[in-house]
């Protein structure tokens, strides 16, 4: 998945003014406590990132 896909993902669950703030503050267990501002910048791809929103949060299965 590129960076450009996951955003267009993020924006479409969370809304384009939430998904930066959630990805930036929202801490997830699924990525060893980083939020997801961390763990792409720690260079984990972004299709394991996306993985794991979609464990803790409810995403609608068109955008999984």
């Amino acid at each position: 998945m590129r960076l450009t896909e996951f955003w267009r993902r993020m924006n479409a669950h969370f809304g384009e003014t939430y998904a930066e703030s959630w990805a930036r503050d929202y801490v997830l267990a699924p990525l060893g406590g980083r939020t997801v501002a961390q763990a792409l910048a720690d260079g984990e791809s972004a299709k394991t990132v996306w993985r794991a929103v979609c464990q803790v949060e409810d995403v609608s299965p068109k955008l999984r």
